[in-house]
């Protein structure tokens, strides 16, 4: 991917998921139909007030943890989508894989995660069926930044 500057527009970030799971030597591809997305940064912050801070908290980030929410529309028959829905119905290491985050900028964030499918099909009878998975990291991401321009 080429590095780029200034404003783009969110279609440009590219979601992978390793169509095989975690433990064994995957493919990664992406996942259609995603329309939205969002992400949240969970940070564990330990606080400590010192006599010679003289009454003003100190603070340290500790810990991490990180949750990309994906949302689009259940396809059926690309490799991504079809991968995610069908972990809807497993538990434990079932719901194990490894995501890539390719940014618009050329970096990029991969990571082991666990798939949480929140809604695998469902709505009004003349709508079209809705996929939904939060990505849940499990450890420490790899993020490689972009080159620089």
């Amino acid at each position: 991917m080429a590095t780029k500057t200034g404003v783009y527009p969110v279609f440009e970030n590219k979601f992978k998921i390793d169509k095989k799971g975690r433990n064994s030597p995957g493919e990664m591809v992406t996942i259609a139909e995603m329309e939205s997305f969002g992400v949240s940064i969970d940070g564990n912050t330990v606080e400590w007030s010192p006599m010679e801070a003289e009454g003003w908290l100190r603070r340290m980030v500790t810990g991490k943890a990180l949750t990309i929410t994906l949302t689009g529309k259940r396809h059926i028959g690309d490799p991504g989508n079809d991968y995610i829905a069908d972990s809807a119905w497993g538990t434990g290491g079932s719901c194990d894989s490894r995501f890539a985050w390719e940014f618009p900028s050329g970096a990029k964030l991969e990571m082991d995660c666990v798939l949480n499918v929140t809604n695998p099909g469902g709505g009004e009878s003349r709508d079209s069926a809705p996929l939904e998975v939060e990505i849940m990291s499990d450890g420490k991401p790899t993020f490689t930044p972009a080159p620089r321009v």
